[in-house]
């Protein structure tokens, strides 16, 4: 094994790692949101309901998320693309990229024109029919957060999978490169 291949080795695998980092963030924020932020959210009032999740909508639209939500869906294409010609590999992390890309794609399809709806529904407080609103918003938005924490989770085992297989390959590939050193050395 060339010292360039090693460092491409390596870079895969900090590739690989940080895609496992950041899928696990956002199934994180999409788990709690399912066990925890919606639940009890579920217990306010109408109008209460509305602008605290308005408010999270808006927070939510940070850099540091944004970050994470759309790094993970880079970092695990750049991996699928590293892994390629790793058979052991290639299918956790296409298999990880599939889920997250779905997940991915049912937040911009459905879970963020549910939030551009509650937001554009106006001030709380001059709502007409907060239930109304609320009864348009809540149950397609929790529903389809679950889908995607699953997808988030999915896609993060499939990662520390790989992560698993690139561990193994990279000490079996070390080892023979070791061993072919010794035998050479032996030779002389």
């Amino acid at each position: 094994m060339t010292q360039s291949s090693r460092g491409r080795r390596t870079a895969a695998g900090g590739v690989l790692g940080a895609a496992a980092v950041a899928t696990g963030l956002v199934a994180g924020v999409f788990y709690v949101f399912a066990c925890a932020v919606m639940p009890a959210l579920a217990r306010s009032e109408d109008r209460v309901y509305v602008e605290v999740v308005q408010n999270v909508n808006e927070v939510i639209q940070n850099p540091v998320f944004l970050l994470s939500f759309l790094g993970a869906l880079l970092l695990t294409a750049v991996s699928a693309w590293q892994s390629r010609g790793e058979p052991g590999l290639r299918g956790w992390v296409g298999a990880a990229l599939l889920a997250y890309a779905l997940a991915f794609l049912v937040t911009v399809a459905v879970n963020i024109p549910l939030n551009d709806a509650l937001a554009d529904a106006g001030d709380p407080a001059k709502i007409a029919d907060p239930a109304a609103v609320r009864e348009e918003f809540e149950d397609p938005w929790v529903a389809w957060n679950v889908v995607r924490a699953l997808l988030s989770t999915v896609a993060l085992g499939c990662l520390a999978r790989a992560l698993v297989g690139y561990g193994r390959i990279n000490r079996a590939q070390e080892s023979a490169y070791l061993a072919s050193a010794a035998g050479s050395s032996a030779s002389r």
